[in-house]
């Protein structure tokens, strides 16, 4: 029998199927309370669906929230929920959707960029994402780690539980965004789905807790954790796992770290996901015994080149011509002309000779500060068209710290 597929936007009633498909795609089954924080993240009018008959065999949604760049916030489509039934691959689905999804983003003229965790890398950037952020997830053992002693009148810290103390981490978190490229805004819901606890997911762990650290203004740092108890025949060898560590402040910091790192009973602690650039790494004093593992992390997507580059700031003056190829936005395909520094920046188009010439999947790998140009060119991902152009032009491109991903949306 002939597929017709339908292509359209999710209706509230299929918000429930949806979960269902996302289940079986993943290998997973949400219990009641994951699949109600799930369902109240989804904003259907940008939830694309493929049906066939009734029957939702393929979606993609995107979420509206803002993004830290380097110097700047701005809006941006975070994708997720990526998803075809087994029974309907390899029908040009997936194409057709991030066509569509893309497109529609584009049009809407108010998100220069997308960005998305991917499943699996070689998926995305055949849709001209590019991986902008790395992280490192340590797995370590703790007996054998130090960190410098605390600094005197460091402040004092307070175990509770998340749902005590919700104004506090969010505050903490808003006041370190804006100089964390990678990192997402956080609205109500988005704290529901960050603090959520269900007891089916922990997997023999606790309850997650906050670690908060309280200087003389008030909460300047907090951290989310749980921990796995475990015993073998010599003693105690408990986990402690740890979701988020936030702060400004090197001294709050430090002394969470401190805790974190030598709670009683425990012997190893796991991090889901640091910045390359994280100050744990200067700290600790065998930093090989962390263990850490390089994953890739947030893929970007530029969607509207000449705003995406405008909206961003720049480590040094810039002043340079690129060539892009964009075989699925071609409103992105020609030269412009990019101008800026620390306080701005313009991107306009040019018909003079271009300096550097790229696909657009390099910029979004360029876009959050962490890939170098030279990096992309030493890849054969830049190429070089005027002699000087790479070294002139690759120290804006940077930024002062590193992208980070701060959790999987």
């Amino acid at each position: 029998m002939t597929f017709a597929p339908n292509f359209g936007v999710a209706r509230t009633e299929e918000l429930e199927e949806l979960g269902e498909l996302l289940g079986s795609l993943f290998h997973s089954s949400l219990d009641a309370e994951s699949r109600a924080v799930q369902q109240s993240l989804l904003e259907p009018e940008r939830t694309l669906v493929v049906r066939d008959d009734s029957e939702v065999v393929a979606t993609a949604t995107a979420f509206t929230r803002e993004l830290t760049v380097p110097g700047a916030r701005l809006p941006a489509a975070h994708v997720s929920m990526v998803a075809v039934a087994p029974t309907h691959r390899r029908r040009g689905l997936l194409s057709e959707l991030m066509r569509r999804q893309l497109g529609g983003v584009r049009d809407a003229g108010t998100e220069p960029v997308a960005l998305l965790w991917a499943s699996e890398g070689r998926i995305y950037p055949r849709f001209g994402y590019g991986l902008a952020c790395h992280q490192l997830v340590v797995e370590c053992e703790t007996t054998e780690l130090r960190l410098p002693e605390p600094t005197a009148g460091a402040g004092r810290l307070r175990l509770t539980k998340p749902a005590r103390c919700r104004a506090e981490l969010a505050r903490v978190y808003d006041g370190v965004r804006p100089d964390r490229p990678g990192w997402s805004s956080r609205s109500e819901v988005w704290w529901n789905y960050v603090l959520a606890d269900p007891a089916a997911r922990r997997e023999g762990a606790t309850e997650r807790r906050a670690l908060l650290h309280e200087g003389p203004d008030g909460v300047n740092g907090y951290a989310l954790f749980r921990t796995r108890n475990a015993w073998d025949t010599v003693g105690p060898k408990a986990v402690t796992l740890v979701d988020e560590v936030v702060s400004g402040d090197p001294a709050a910091y430090l002394a969470m770290w401190r805790l974190l790192l030598t709670l009683d009973l425990t012997r190893r602690l796991t991090l889901r996901g640091i910045a390359l650039d994280e100050p744990l790494l200067r700290l600790v004093n065998e930093p090989r015994r962390l263990d850490a593992r390089l994953n890739d992390a947030l893929w970007l997507r530029v969607v509207d080149l000449p705003a995406a580059l405008s909206a961003r700031r720049y480590a040094t003056s810039v002043d340079v011509v690129l060539e892009v190829t964009d075989d699925l936005l071609t409103e992105n395909t020609g030269r412009w002309r990019l101008t800026g520094g620390l306080d701005g920046a313009s991107c306009v188009p040019s018909t003079e000779m271009a300096d550097l010439a790229c696909d657009i999947r390099a910029l979004g790998e360029l876009y959050l500060g962490g890939t170098g140009l030279g990096e992309l060119a030493a890849a054969g991902r830049v190429r070089e068209l005027r002699p000087g152009a790479l070294a002139s032009a690759g120290p804006a491109f940077g930024w002062q710290r590193a992208p980070a991903a701060m959790e999987v949306f």
